[in-house]
């Protein structure tokens, strides 16, 4: 995978991006963190989100409609994201994780572009994600990163949240 660049206190730090599996010790941290965020914002137990997280199937977000990234930082895991196909030229952001001690630095973007430029490798042309209503953070990353809050979110199966976003790419 590639390695990209990101910038904080003025110093560019090198993220390099490796493909992982959902069960992948590299992406553990960053999915038990997500756990510990979602059960804390929605008022939840960490133990039922983390089983929600990993009830997905893991082929969802593998080759060759979906994957998953890690971005390392001195081979540490600082930043994750996955997607999968939502229709036949649409693919479906998901688990977008910064970990909490290396926030407001410019990973998440950086990550938002790795995703995206693998996407497009898989032939998709457009882009699709929900979030939550307790996510502000969330949005201004997906705002910023050139997305377009939809009015309402799309007809699918499975889970829905509140908030979405699309993107041409």
């Amino acid at each position: 995978m590639s390695d990209r660049a990101a910038q904080h206190n003025g110093a560019v730090q090198w993220l390099r991006f490796v493909p992982v599996h959902q069960d992948d010790e590299l992406a553990r941290p960053l999915i038990a963190e997500l756990a510990v965020e979602y059960a804390t914002r929605y008022n939840g137990t960490e133990d039922r989100v983390l089983r929600w997280l990993r009830g997905y199937p893991a082929d969802e977000f593998s080759a060759p409609d979906g994957g998953m990234l890690i971005g390392l930082l001195d081979d540490r895991p600082v930043t994750g994201g996955a997607f999968r196909r939502f229709d036949a030229e649409t693919a479906e952001l998901k688990r977008i994780w910064t970990d909490r001690n290396h926030r407001r630095r410019g990973y998440a973007k950086v990550l938002l572009d790795a995703l995206e430029s693998e996407i497009v490798r898989r032939g998709y042309r457009r882009v699709y994600l929900t979030t939550g209503d307790r996510q502000p953070e969330a949005e201004a990353l997906y705002e910023s990163a050139g997305y377009t809050r939809l009015d309402e979110p799309l007809p699918a199966d499975g889970e829905v949240y509140p908030i979405a976003f699309g993107k041409l790419l």
